[in-house]
């Protein structure tokens, strides 16, 4: 059906060239990356979990758990929002960004979305080769006890059979709060936690805001710190040794696939 469905607009779109039917082959195969999202878990849960490696790597750097560190000292409303906030932005930037390219700078809007479109494929095949789930899944599956005292022990298949999900840090009847657990509740799975997609993409978008237009990148940035830093060290999702040189060694790759039309 999807394949049907792509030559279909590939022949509409050579049929009628224009705008119109350019943004809507192109919007249609960004949006179908919240389907294979799951079907990367429905792949790496039948390898063995690799949290324990990553766990024990953070333990061993920062002699404990950054995330859970931050979330005890700082649990306060304000905080809570403002970093769901910036995580909750990881949506809306993608959105905003594509847009402009298409309104602003249409000539580079087949470019931007081959490279944003192939960096989140390049993600979903890390993603069902490196079976980490990250600790709001791993936390509830070894027990907080063990988590307090630095032992993380491995799971093997776990995850195949249970995916308990751990509610998130902060304050629970923040309005972001809400939405970020909202939207892990539909789509989420143990998988995709390393390395960050949220820092990868959202930095190659700030990189697309940089070249089309500064002052859209003024206004992104602030929401952008606040995701990076969420992502990084305060969200259990995928705090778990996120590697964000990692993500940036991806950056340019995209890039040098693209062939134009």
């Amino acid at each position: 059906m999807i394949a049907a469905m792509t030559f279909l607009l590939m022949y509409l779109y050579r049929l009628a060239p224009c705008k119109f039917s350019a943004f809507v082959r192109i919007v249609i195969q960004m949006s179908l990356l919240s389907y294979w999202y799951p079907d990367t878990f429905e792949f790496n849960r039948f390898f063995p979990n690799l949290d324990h490696v990553f766990a024990t790597a953070e333990e061993f750097i920062f002699n404990g758990q950054p995330a859970i560190w931050f979330c005890h000292t700082f649990p306060h409303l304000i905080v809570s929002e403002a970093f769901n906030m910036g995580y909750f932005f990881y949506y809306p930037m993608m959105l905003i960004v594509a847009l402009f390219y298409f309104i602003y700078k249409f000539e580079w809007f087949e470019k931007m979305s081959f490279v944003l479109v192939t960096s989140f494929f390049i993600y979903y095949l890390i993603y069902i080769f490196v079976p980490v789930a990250g600790p709001q899944f791993y936390f509830p599956a070894i027990g907080i006890d063990n988590v307090s005292k630095g032992i993380f022990p491995a799971i093997g298949d776990y995850f195949n059979h249970n995916q308990e999900l751990l509610p998130g840090p902060g304050y629970q009847h923040g309005f972001f709060y809400s939405l970020v657990e909202g939207s892990q509740q539909v789509g989420e799975r143990p998988t995709a936690a390393f390395p960050s997609s949220h820092v990868g993409i959202s930095t190659i978008l700030m990189i697309m805001a940089w070249r089309g237009s500064k002052k859209l990148f003024a206004c992104l940035i602030p929401f952008y710190m606040l995701l990076y830093f969420e992502t990084n060290n305060l969200h259990p999702q995928e705090s778990e040794f996120a590697d964000e040189d990692y993500d940036l060694w991806w950056i340019k790759f995209p890039d040098s696939l693209y062939v134009g039309k």
